[in-house]
């Protein structure tokens, strides 16, 4: 039966609980500002977005889902499948394929697929993990170092040597706003961890790209107002013109979202149940997963599932239920109707730093090592998996992928 985490929270919710959750709604909503710019300037969309996504997102994942403190929003994993789709079907058929993810999540979650998702081999999780994260580390590398390029090839290796033709047109000042950006998420957590990173980031560099405008004359540093329309407005609710055949075309995409979506959300809730000692109720959170994605795209949102990194800092900032997701939401919602201008002085490099920080903790580097070192099969799954992210595209991936997991199930 779908029951709501939040419902069951409600029974015994008290003024204790609902302080320590005000406290970490409102550090997570921080936190989660930075990221849902990055994330959705980096997916192809403009930056109010991806703030969007994680207000709507936010705050339906929280309603409907089935963990105490996951946090929803746009996640890194979904980048590249994306931009993808932006490039091959523009912004409406990928709010057409996000609707279609939404309902293939919330079939998934009726059909109780949620345990039998949380199977597949470990290998092919960590395998198409660390190819997105290499993925999005080579899309960044235009705005990190400033480089001089109309059109980066999408094709992994054809942007790399794009990018080595190019590195003459380097530009020292884009490429310093980006190693202080890096300086600045890398070792703040030294001074202290509650502090979040990218955030200070972002208003230091901000700071500094303005005086070197103002006093320096530095005119080279690209801003996100240079590149964007900044709009602080929430749009209405539209439903896209769709044909039979278009969704036809946009199955395949659709339901890598939704695989990605779902594996990501419950590896995220899984690991989130393991430091609070509770248990996540997989099937509804793929339902709520499944409600989030059919509403966001109508008010012109990107896919959005569970994102560990702010369910983590939830969690080490007190969140005790979903409660503290419901703050988070509104607390973004405060700060895109206020302060949403101002983000127009924010230099693409800094964003860039912040997004290769995100691909190397997404990396998983000690996972990936650790895999090496287990039977030739499970090298194998991870190497292949790896490389068909990297050289084709995550949707090739999960489907070879899916067909790894039930030949290894079979065997």
């Amino acid at each position: 039966m779908y029951k709501p985490k939040l419902i069951s929270c409600l029974r015994t919710y008290d003024k204790k609980t609902f302080m320590s959750d005000l406290m970490a709604g409102i550090i997570v909503g921080i936190v989660a500002l930075p990221l849902a710019i990055a994330f959705g300037i980096a997916s192809g969309v403009s930056p109010e977005k991806g703030i969007i996504t994680a207000i709507v997102a936010g705050l339906l994942i929280s309603v409907f889902g089935g963990s105490k403190v996951q946090i929803g929003g746009p996640t890194g994993a979904f980048i590249i499948i994306i931009y993808g789709i932006i490039e091959q079907y523009g912004f409406s058929g990928l709010t057409i394929a996000t609707l279609m993810a939404g309902a293939f999540l919330v079939m998934f979650g009726l059909l109780r697929l949620g345990t039998i998702i949380q199977y597949i081999p470990y290998p092919i999780v960590v395998g198409f993990t660390s190819g997105i994260a290499v993925t999005i580390f080579s899309t960044q590398m235009t705005d990190f170092f400033g480089l001089d390029i109309e059109k980066v090839p999408s094709d992994f290796v054809e942007k790399w040597i794009c990018y080595f033709n190019h590195f003459s047109t380097i530009d020292v000042w884009s490429f310093a706003i980006g190693m202080l950006s890096l300086a600045i998420i890398i070792l703040l957590p030294r001074i202290s961890k509650k502090i979040p990173g990218s955030l200070i980031a972002i208003i230091i560099t901000t700071i500094v790209a303005i005086l070197l405008k103002q006093y320096g004359g530095i005119e080279s540093i690209e801003t996100i107002g240079d590149r964007f329309a900044i709009s602080s407005e929430i749009p209405e609710a539209t439903m896209p013109a769709f044909s039979w055949a278009t969704l036809k075309e946009l199955v395949p995409p659709a339901f890598t979202i939704a695989m990605l979506g779902a594996i990501e959300s419950l590896l995220s809730a899984t690991v989130a149940d393991g430091v609070i000692g509770d248990r996540h109720n997989s099937n509804n959170e793929l339902i709520g997963q499944g409600i989030a994605n059919l509403v966001t795209p109508l008010f012109g949102g990107i896919p959005a599932t569970g994102a560990i990194a702010r369910t983590m800092t939830n969690i080490n900032n007190g969140g005790k239920t979903p409660v503290a997701g419901i703050i988070h939401a509104f607390v973004l919602l405060l700060i895109f109707l206020f302060l949403m201008p101002l983000a127009k002085y924010i230099p693409m490099a800094c964003l860039a730093g912040i997004l290769i920080v995100v691909s190397y903790n997404m990396c998983g580097i000690p996972s990936f090592l650790g895999i090496l070192r287990n039977p030739k099969s499970d090298i194998t799954v991870l190497l292949v998996t790896f490389f068909l992210t990297i050289i084709f595209d995550l949707t090739i991936a999960i489907e070879v992928g899916i067909v790894i997991a039930c030949l290894l199930f079979m065997r």
